[in-house]
């Protein structure tokens, strides 16, 4: 991790901005109720102060991937209802009931510890809650329909188990037209009807950022919002219904003037071709800013476009700024790299891949300043 300093790139989070996005979300929900994602500390901008916003503007229920997280969030939020997407293992489920987490079983053996560990308690007339989730079509995490009616015509084997919630995980919501879509909510409504003998009315939950906008038959009980949160686009295809979170901002170090036939970064992969000016910002892959946006990515001075020339290097991008006015690329002038007209999804977009990878990868070299949730706040490096 390199030091914080005056060359330092800076990351604002508008934790405001989270909590109106939970909200809006939420509204859109059938039921009203919406919990939040914040695994791979809150998609890379702060599980700490990200939960703690959330939490302060009405969000109750979490989700969390690993037991770490959710030790990290209990220790944060003491009466949140938190989830752990990866289970229990056999060596840590007492942590799991110590911290009152709750545990998604997504297999026999995890329904096997779980009901295990309920009944070996002092008190075995009062279940662990639990949430089981379903694979319709992921192939990732879940019952398929083979073990899930294992679960039907074997009961006792959830002996000590009070299920919460039922879930699955839409494989393309981002993309409605897809018919995966409507195959998922059909599995998952024939699961759920021929479970229903064993865990009665239990909630359900299917949506994700995107299956919010499905429509009313995805949204069941709960939705489950993540990257929405944050501001990423949940409905590609349309323009962004969330308001924007993050803005990433660097200072130049350096401007050289270039001209034909020089060449700008490793491997010479952009030549001159007209006299330039080329201006250095110290970040670079290491602090997260893709190797893939080399040559295709951008920025902006002062709201005009500078297009990033060369490859991206370790700590190092750099940007024709030819055409910006010389006394705004001064070393210590501002670059945006991230927000207003170049937003997450569109750098994303430019260096092939998708706006999750670009917020869990912007690292901890940046100072971070908060807005919102209370007082503006420097989270420092």
């Amino acid at each position: 991790m390199r030091p914080a300093g005056s060359t330092a790139a800076v990351l604002t989070i508008d934790l405001d901005a989270i909590v109106a996005n939970w909200r809006l979300l939420a509204g859109r929900v059938k039921s009203g109720q919406a919990a939040a994602v914040v695994k791979a500390d809150a998609y890379g901008l702060g599980l700490d102060a990200v939960a703690a916003a959330l939490h302060g503007g009405g969000c109750k229920r979490f989700f969390v991937a690993t037991l770490d997280e959710g030790l990290a969030l209990r220790r944060l939020l003491a009466a949140a209802e938190i989830a752990v997407l990866f289970g229990p293992e056999r060596a840590d489920a007492e942590q799991f009931r110590a911290s009152r987490l709750i545990p998604v079983l997504n297999h026999l053996g995890q329904v096997e510890v779980w009901s295990a560990l309920s009944r070996a308690r002092r008190d075995p007339t009062a279940p662990l809650a639990a949430i089981i989730q379903l694979d319709t079509g992921m192939s990732r995490l879940g019952f398929p329909p083979a073990e899930a009616a294992r679960l039907s015509t074997e009961p006792e084997r959830l002996a000590g188990i009070a299920p919460c919630l039922l879930m699955s995980h839409l494989a393309r919501a981002e993309e409605p037209d897809a018919a995966m879509n409507r195959e998922q909510l059909a599995r998952f409504r024939t699961l759920r009807a021929e479970l229903a003998g064993v865990l009665g009315a239990c909630p359900a939950s299917l949506a994700n950022s995107s299956g919010i906008f499905l429509g009313t038959d995805y949204h069941f009980d709960l939705a489950r919002p993540g990257a929405a949160l944050y501001g990423l686009n949940p409905t590609p295809k349309y323009s962004n219904p969330m308001a924007e979170v993050v803005r990433l901002q660097g200072k130049i170090l350096q401007v050289r003037c270039v001209d034909s036939p020089q060449t700008v970064g490793y491997g010479a992969t952009r030549v001159v071709t007209r006299p330039s000016r080329i201006a250095t910002v110290p970040v670079g892959y290491a602090d997260g800013y893709l190797r893939s946006a080399s040559n295709q990515a951008s920025g902006h001075i002062e709201g005009v476009r500078v297009a990033v020339v060369g490859r991206v290097s370790m700590d190092m991008i750099t940007f024709d700024v030819t055409d910006v006015p010389p006394e705004a690329t001064r070393p210590g002038a501002t670059v945006d790299l991230i927000g207003g007209p170049y937003p997450v999804d569109v750098l994303a977009a430019d260096a092939n891949t998708i706006g999750y990878e670009i917020l869990t990868g912007l690292g901890r070299c940046y100072r971070r300043r908060y807005l919102g949730g209370g007082n503006a706040t420097d989270g420092g490096a």
